[in-house]
């Protein structure tokens, strides 16, 4: 009798362990390096769209340090030197020039100061647009020309018998080097270009993920799935934090060192909006893998009593 090859073939083995569970391995690498891509691109290119690009959102940034003491001392420090530079009152000209040190000084804790901060920053702001959308390298400074105007307006007004010998010219806190604004250039081009997008995109990409583990792996795919968004969020809000340290590193290089404390201030007040999305990144990262790590946990103790009755 003729035996039937169905009865006589082996049956199909199946896949091993090993390759099934690298699929998921390699699955969840792959997400943790697009979301460590994706996080800080998303921040950055939403910022230099909402913030740098945006004057008046540039100008709030910047204006609380008018009352910053590093920016005060270096614009007391420049508008002194500027001005006493066209001024010889022969032997009473150290006693002047610590008698407008004290005015100046005390001029930057007024309102006046505070408003020629802002238009000193306004007329910058053009500058750094300007740098950042040339074709050549230029330095991005804030010009204390205003400054330097009303502070002359106060000392005519107060009968200082100098005060109409102090010149109004361009005095300049050098914030960024034309090397630096060279380098930066095509980065902020493309981070222009890309906008919010990347924040969508990295939206997008989260739902259909966790969507789709869910669907197609049950309850403890989906949570698997959470946890690997949220160790993607927090590798991205460390890879964030890294570039926005730095960046501040380079682009202060090619500061003058009389400008730094200054030009410091300026970049830490335009850059905290970053630092702020670092912490929430973190923060939302952490609570989604430890809230799906602890919630697979449960669901597996759950399942093992059921099992166990």
């Amino acid at each position: 009798m003729r035996t039937s090859s169905s009865a006589t073939s082996p049956p199909p083995s199946p896949a091993p362990a090993s390759a099934i569970s690298a699929v998921p391995a390699a699955l969840s690498a792959v997400l943790l390096v697009l979301l460590a891509v994706l996080v800080p691109l998303s921040a950055l290119s939403a910022w230099v769209d909402l913030e740098i690009d945006d004057t008046d959102r540039y100008v709030a940034a910047v204006s609380p340090l008018s009352s910053d003491p590093a920016v005060q001392a270096t614009v007391t420090d420049l508008v002194t030197e500027e001005a006493m530079r066209r001024i010889d009152l022969g032997p009473l000209q150290d006693t002047v020039r610590e008698f407008l040190h004290e005015t100046v000084r005390s001029f930057t804790t007024t309102e006046a100061f505070r408003d020629a901060w802002d238009t000193a920053n306004r007329v910058a702001h053009q500058a750094v647009k300007a740098a950042l959308d040339g074709d050549s390298g230029q330095a991005v400074t804030i010009d204390l020309a205003p400054v330097i105007d009303q502070v002359k307006q106060d000392l005519v007004r107060d009968g200082v018998p100098f005060a109409d010998q102090i010149p109004v010219e361009r005095t300049e806190i050098t914030l960024l080097g034309p090397g630096q604004a060279d380098e930066l250039r095509d980065s902020f081009r493309w981070l222009r270009y890309c906008s919010i997008w990347p924040a969508v995109a990295t939206l997008v990409l989260l739902v259909l993920v966790v969507g789709i583990a869910t669907v197609r792996g049950g309850l403890r795919a989906g949570l698997w799935a959470t946890a690997i968004v949220g160790a993607g969020f927090v590798l991205g809000a460390i890879v964030l934090r890294v570039l926005v340290t730095v960046g501040r590193g380079r682009v202060l290089d090619e500061v003058p060192s009389g400008d730094r404390d200054a030009a410091a201030a300026v970049v830490d007040a335009l850059t905290a909006s970053l630092r702020t999305t670092v912490w929430w990144v973190l923060a939302v990262g952490a609570v989604l893998l430890v809230g799906a790590v602890l919630a697979r946990v449960l669901l597996r103790r759950g399942k093992a009593r059921a099992d166990v009755r």
